[in-house]
This record gives structure tokens, sequence and C-alpha cells, in this order.
């Protein structure tokens, strides 16, 4: 769910001011909507997540971190501007549980490793009537005359929805692969990319037909 038009950075301003919302932070905000494209509630949530997640693990900055999220939706935005963590350089991974959720642990040579994880608290939300309402996605919650009070509720709850824990994390060992050519398209993949000689895109993961 996205704001109206009317929601222009500068209204959103004057709430994080109102909020007492620092400028660090503000600014984060301000960064991570411009990536993600709409002004979409999960957005706030997910900042304030990551940067819950960045103090725990007294991360410092530029900080060479990785990241698990749950979800597709919103959280992986934040984590790619804030941390650095992208699908490009292979530092975020999502697995698709369906949990407004994420982990965050450093690099390591070992099979695993420590991290935090910071979701959202089904319990903790029960304080919060809007938000409550429109997280589970509840009749009572009515997007036309209620998205404005749901963000400043956002803002003022910041942490207080959240809780983490301690975790342990698999970290995947890296594999070697060499390079191998589709007997159907002709072009180049990694082996492991091949299934009964043709790659993926041609065969189980194909999602085109060439005109």
């Amino acid at each position: 769910m996205q704001f109206p038009r009317a929601a222009r950075f500068l209204d959103l301003r004057e709430s994080m001011d109102a909020y007492g919302i620092p400028p660090r932070l503000q600014g984060q905000f301000t960064s991570c909507i411009r990536f993600h494209g709409v002004t979409a509630p999960g957005i706030f949530i997910s900042v304030f997540m990551v940067d819950y997640a960045l103090e725990l693990l007294d991360a410092q900055p530029g900080e060479r971190l990785y990241a698990i999220t749950e979800t597709y939706r919103c959280v992986p935005d934040p984590v790619q501007v804030i941390a650095g963590c992208t699908f490009g350089n292979h530092r975020l991974q999502v697995v698709p549980v369906g949990k407004f959720a994420l982990t965050m642990n450093r690099s390591s040579g070992d099979a695993v490793t420590e991290g935090i994880r910071v979701y959202v608290d089904a319990d903790k939300l029960k304080k919060f009537r809007i938000i409550n309402s429109w997280y589970t996605h509840s009749p009572e919650f009515r997007s036309q005359t209620m998205i404005f009070p749901l963000i400043d509720e956002i803002l003022s709850a910041g942490r207080d929805i959240l809780s983490f824990q301690h975790v342990r994390v698999k970290v995947p060992p890296k594999q070697s692969w060499e390079s191998a050519r589709c007997n159907n398209c002709g072009e180049m993949v990694p082996d492991s990319m091949i299934e009964d000689g043709i790659c993926r895109g041609c065969g189980s993961m194909s999602y085109y037909q060439v005109m």
C-alpha cells in the first residue's frame, strides 16, 4: 500500500520532526522511499528494523555484512540502501516465508555464525490499534481515511513494535564451477545450471519465447 501523491517528502519531514526522528534516520527514510519508488508504510518499519539490527550488531559504517529477509515486501530495499547488502554483491538473500523480519550477520569462514534477527512482534502490535489493523489486513483498516494516522503511529511507535533474537546462521559454502554451453540456446552458463544438456533458462525456468 502506498500514500496518496499529496504525501510529499516535506510533509513527511514535518511528521518526523514532530516525533523526534533524528536527522540521520530521516535521511535514511528519504533515501529508502526514493529507492523503493513509493511511500509505503512497510518501508518505514523496515528502516527501523535495519537501524535496530545494525545497532545490536555494533556495526561500523561501511562494514561488510550479510542479510537475510523473510519477505520480498519492502524489507529488502532498506537492507540494500542502508547496509549495502544487495542481490548483486551476493550479500542479500530472501527466504520468502511471509514474515516481516530480517537477520544480519558478519562474514565467517565457519559453517555457522552468530547474527541478529529483528522482527515485527505480534504481541507488541496490539498496543497500536492502527498499525495492528493494517498489518493484519483487518477490515477495520480503511486506507482512504487511515493512511496518514497509520504513518504517524508507525513514526511514534518506532522500535516499540519490534523484538530481536540472537541467532546462529548457516553459512553456505562457496562452490567452484565451470562454464558449460547449453545445447539448445548455445549460451554459456555455470555447469550447475545445466539440466539434461540444456540450461534452466531453456528448461525448468524458461520465461520467454524468442520472436
